[in-house]
């Protein structure tokens, strides 16, 4: 995910599409301002400051792993059995297998805020952020393990065998004892809240991000894609390429980022080990620097409690755990079992926070070029550092060892835009759905809508609508976490009866001949 208000945008427009532009951001600049300052209200410990909603969301986080004694970390073989589709048939009830649900939930988290978000984390916060966003991933890891047992546990499955769950589910039961001018209100608030980031954040801005880059390589604005009516063209090309994705629905979906995710993940982290390798007498300081940085940081605002900060904020603002997305493809999934897709969802932060946000972190710190100590420089001055510097230190970082890999890196940005924006598609689907009710005719007619936005996502920058849309997706996080919290019990049992059934032999390991795999 891009994360709050580290939006890199493509070149400013001019002409008409620019006074439209500012048109827009000047209409929409109060709204944004206004809503953002309830969303990520602000609290200050010592001299660090930080959003009340990260705080939010780690507090869960924490909860989740005590009640469940570290579920993560205690369940790891079975997430990973889960995944293979030991304990699921070809035939259980839904749409996809596990490794798909999580390849799609994953494709929607993977973005932009893991290459550059991340080195604007390590730039401020120090070497010693890398720490505190890896035990932030680490616990978000329970979060995707409570609201996704509950994501299949209250999913309806329809006749024609397509599934609606997650959170427009399992919140009407959560909050039933409230009356149904509540739980109706909660379930509404959150569909507004995801319908507006995905159209924005999760659509318009990825395929801004997938048109930039896209200009980047071909010669920037004076490139092949340096005019209007190519940005246009990039756009209507892209909302075709979407459209032939999404128009299959989730089993589409899921074919495409089942194949995507592990190759743009694969390729990715590769880099980043060559560059570890290659320097690979610097590994020991680099890992003494992210230790003692985590406690005893010197040169950085606000001290310990900063960096601790910082590096909760990119792991929260990264891997959406609580913010009740993922539950909605898990829900899809192929199996009897509520929890089996808990342990699988519990693997997501690992991936997205915990392996990919830490081998970007590990490589800007391991090849400490020049920009590098520049850029934390002006950060412990006070200023502030954009996006945009933040994916050329992560690009010089790699040309420490892979001279020319910025290309590499466009296309990749590229790739995880695309794929987020697919995933994000079936997500604000199901939010439209929730509200408007269920039809061939009204899907269809979403998805042309969601594509309208890709094309207006290539020709446009959004400015403060795009922090508007960030702010509505930790909406999301406060009222599906509240759900959380009042049916935990409801995980517990879940997970009680899934344990005795393997014990009993009531669940045994399925033949592979019969499972539910890729």
């Amino acid at each position: 995910m891009s994360g709050s208000s580290l939006h890199p945008l493509a070149a400013e427009n001019s002409g008409w599409i620019g006074k439209v532009e500012k048109s827009i951001s000047d209409a929409f600049d109060p709204v944004a301002t206004f809503v953002g300052e309830i969303v990520f209200f602000e609290i200050t410990i010592g001299s660090a400051t930080f959003p009340l909603i990260v705080f939010w969301l780690v507090l869960a986080a924490s909860v989740f792993t005590i009640y469940f004694r570290g579920i993560q970390f205690t369940g790891i073989k079975t997430s990973l059995d889960l995944v293979r589709g030991k304990f699921s048939r070809a035939s259980d009830p839904g749409e996809v297998t596990h490794f798909q649900a999580l390849s799609s939930a994953v494709s929607g988290t993977v973005g932009l805020g893991n290459i550059a978000g991340v080195a604007v984390a390590v730039t401020v916060g120090g070497p010693g952020a890398t720490f505190w966003m890896i035990l932030a991933g680490l616990l978000g890891m329970c979060t995707k393990f409570v609201e996704c047992t509950l994501g299949v546990k209250y999913r309806e499955v329809h006749e024609d065998g397509t599934v609606s769950g997650g959170p427009f589910r399992y919140m009407p039961v959560a909050f039933e004892r409230a009356g149904s001018f509540v739980s109706g209100a909660a379930v509404t608030v959150f569909a507004v809240a995801l319908i507006a980031f995905g159209a924005l954040g999760g659509n318009a801005f990825q395929a801004n991000q997938t048109f930039a880059q896209a200009q980047e390589i071909t010669g920037g604005p004076d490139g092949a894609l340096g005019s209007d009516g190519a940005a246009l063209a990039f756009g209507l090309v892209l909302a075709g390429l979407v459209g032939i994705v999404i128009l299959g629905g989730v089993t589409s979906i899921a074919k495409v980022t089942s194949r995507l995710v592990p190759f743009m993940a694969v390729v990715y982290v590769a880099a980043c080990l060559l560059v570890v390798f290659g320097n690979i007498t610097a590994v020991p300081g680099a890992v003494a620097a992210i230790i003692s940085g985590a406690f005893n940081p010197t040169g950085v605002a606000g001290g310990a409690v900063g960096v601790l900060i910082v590096g909760f904020t990119r792991a929260a603002f990264s891997n959406e755990a609580g913010v009740g997305s993922a539950p909605i493809v898990h829900s899809a999934v192929k199996t009897k079992h509520p929890v089996s897709e808990g342990f699988v969802a519990l693997l997501e932060p690992f991936i997205d926070t915990v392996v990919i946000c830490t081998m970007t972190a590990l490589t800007i710190v391991i090849a400490d070029v020049d920009l590098y100590g520049d850029l934390r420089d002006e950060a412990a001055a006070g200023e502030k550092i954009s996006n945009d510097a933040g994916v050329v230190l992560t690009s010089r970082s790699f040309d420490t060892f892979l001279p020319g890999f910025d290309n590499v890196l466009a296309v990749a940005v590229a790739l995880f835009a695309f794929s987020t924006l697919i995933t994000w598609a079936y997500y604000t689907q199901k939010a439209f759905t929730t509200l408007v009710g269920r039809s061939r005719a009204k899907e269809n007619a979403f998805k042309a809508i969601f594509c309208v936005f890709t094309v207006i996502g290539t020709v446009v920058n959004l400015g403060s609508v795009l922090d508007f849309a960030d702010a509505m997706l930790f909406v999301c996080a406060v009222v599906n976490l509240i759900a959380c919290y009042l049916l935990l019990p409801k995980v517990k049992e879940e997970l009680r009866a899934f344990r005795q059934g393997r014990r009993d032999g009531t669940i045994t390991v399925v033949p592979v001949e019969e499972r539910a795999t890729t």
